[in-house]
């Protein structure tokens, strides 16, 4: 074995953000069940992010809590110190925390737009500033990050989120061209709708309803994300590289 496929071959870890529930914490669950070591990060309930972390030990996988606010700059530079002082180098990052605030343009607050901003687009371009060079040095490396209809559509109320999920998709295409050929693949998820973990009787009526508009007649599950992500982070995606895969039943079905 080679210098480089010893380095390759190595127990693979995985930083996903907003990870305590619904798509990031699948998207940690099957990772770890792939056999990758697995850093979950929120801002607020550590409870939620304990007992993925718990699931995930019961796998025999090392699970490590990471909590900051990755809107942040100073909490989201304190977390990255953390990781690389307590575990070391990150293989695989899954972009995947976001907040989508309802706001009609012009009424939005200023610091209330540079929020979504910080959160949805910045944190995936420091993190990977942060984590790219460890992936480098291993001639191996997956980022995944998230865009969504909101972009996509151009839903009212939803500008700031239309606006920094593009962002994504363009840093996401730049990044999959420059690193190609250090062996790291940069791709970018849209998902559909996809109804939460715990909701009310009103917000499942309103699910209902939009299942029926989608074509399939259903809505997604958290696992249908969670398996793409899986085959994008392991050797079988090592030629998919730059791509928008859209999961959503057929709601969008261009781009």
């Amino acid at each position: 074995m080679t210098a480089k496929e010893a380095s390759q071959s190595r127990q693979k870890t995985a930083l996903i953000t907003g990870s305590g529930r619904n798509i990031g914490k699948a998207i940690a669950l099957a990772l770890a069940a792939e056999g990758i070591d697995i850093i979950l990060n929120g801002s607020t309930d550590q409870a939620a992010l304990e007992n993925v972390a718990h699931q995930i030990r019961g796998m025999g996988r090392n699970a490590t809590i990471a909590m900051a606010d990755i809107g942040d700059r100073s909490a989201l530079d304190a977390m990255i110190s953390q990781i690389k002082n307590d575990i070391g180098d990150v293989d695989i990052l899954i972009n995947n925390a976001a907040i989508r605030p309802k706001a009609n343009f012009l009424d939005m607050a200023e610091a209330d737009w540079d929020q979504v901003m910080n959160v949805d687009y910045q944190a995936a371009v420091l993190l990977s500033r942060a984590f790219l060079p460890d992936m480098i040095k291993h001639q191996w490396g997956r980022v995944v990050n998230f865009s969504g209809m909101n972009s996509q559509r151009g839903y009212a109320g939803a500008s700031a989120v239309a606006v920094a999920k593009h962002a994504v998709w363009g840093l996401t295409k730049a990044l999959a061209t420059e690193f190609a050929g250090d062996g790291i693949t940069v791709n970018i998820i849209a998902p559909g709708i996809f109804p939460p973990e715990d909701m009310s009787a009103a917000m499942a009526a309103n699910f209902t309803a939009q299942a029926k508009a989608n074509p399939t007649g259903t809505l997604g599950q958290h696992d249908d994300i969670a398996g793409m992500v899986s085959y994008l982070v392991s050797d079988k995606g090592r030629y998919v590289n730059g791509q928008m895969l859209q999961i959503n039943g057929g709601a969008v079905n261009q781009f």
